[in-house]
């Protein structure tokens, strides 16, 4: 007994280690880059180099408010990532709502064509886009980049959609409609709560994926007054010396809004699982 005791702890105690090895790994990047934010310029570029600051300052920060466009690069970038977002699961619930409640010719030879869409990379169907938008009349906006993300998204988002509506039961919508309720509000009230799960993981798909994107905003944002964050961070870079402890400010404050976005949903989305399991 005592034999199988230590074994188990021993075991326990290596898992323990692999997930802390892990956790460093994953986490080093991001403390080493808020470390260097925190440095003055000669300690960035001391060698041999070392972790913590000497003398910390908030400089760097203050540098990236007044001496660049920070702040409108993060306006623009939240704005088309909250409107990719919500036009992504406004598009994605009614699409997947489609492929699971109605019968009609060609819906699962559609459906397979939706995910073969999605095997295609970002930058082989960027050219074509640039030329639509560009005989559409909207280049150069941020609604041609909300579009560009959302069409992008939308495959991954239908069929996960899909895959949470087809487990939900006709029966309740069915209810609803007998109770005097359309059919869209059915759909609201009773389909998109019982799939929140779904709906949170697309949302939270979406807004990363629209929140780090360089290719797309490159190619279809010229003006520097519309360009988001990745792209206006990436411009800092063309100087002769690079200013690494701006830089370091910037890359923390680019990673703040996507962690607090997760660390929102998140409690919704571990409840969503949670009722689901409950209801099953």
């Amino acid at each position: 007994m005592t034999s199988w005791r230590a074994r188990r702890a021993a075991g326990r105690g290596l898992l323990y280690v692999g997930a802390a090895v892990l956790v460093f790994q994953a986490a080093f990047p991001l403390l080493w880059m808020a470390s260097t934010a925190l440095k003055p310029p000669v300690e960035v570029f001391a060698q041999p180099p070392y972790f913590i600051p000497r003398t910390p300052t908030w400089d760097n920060f203050w540098r990236l408010f007044t001496s660049t466009s920070f702040l409108i690069y993060f306006r623009n970038s939240m704005t088309v990532a909250g409107l990719a977002v919500l036009l992504t699961i406004v598009v994605g619930v009614a699409g997947a709502y489609s492929l699971t409640r109605y019968r009609y010719l060609g819906r699962e030879q559609i459906a397979a064509l939706i995910l073969c869409t999605y095997m295609f990379a970002p930058i082989m169907i960027v050219i074509p886009f640039f030329i639509l938008v560009k005989a559409v009349g909207i280049e150069n906006t941020h609604l041609a980049l909300v579009l560009a993300f959302t069409s992008f998204c939308l495959p991954f988002a239908l069929w996960l959609l899909r895959a949470f509506f087809e487990t939900i039961p006709p029966e309740l919508e069915e209810a609803a409609l007998v109770d005097g309720a359309g059919r869209v509000r059915a759909v609201v009230h009773i389909i998109v709560p019982l799939a929140l799960p779904g709906v949170i993981a697309t949302s939270i798909f979406t807004f990363i994926l629209a929140w780090n994107d360089y290719i797309f905003t490159r190619i279809l944002i010229s003006a520097d007054e519309l360009k988001t964050l990745p792209v206006g961070v990436q411009d800092l870079f063309h100087s002769a010396l690079i200013d690494w402890g701006l830089i370091m400010a910037a890359g923390v404050l680019i990673t703040i809004p996507a962690l607090a976005f997760f660390m929102l949903v998140q409690r919704h989305l571990v409840a969503g699982w949670g009722s689901r399991g409950l209801k099953g």
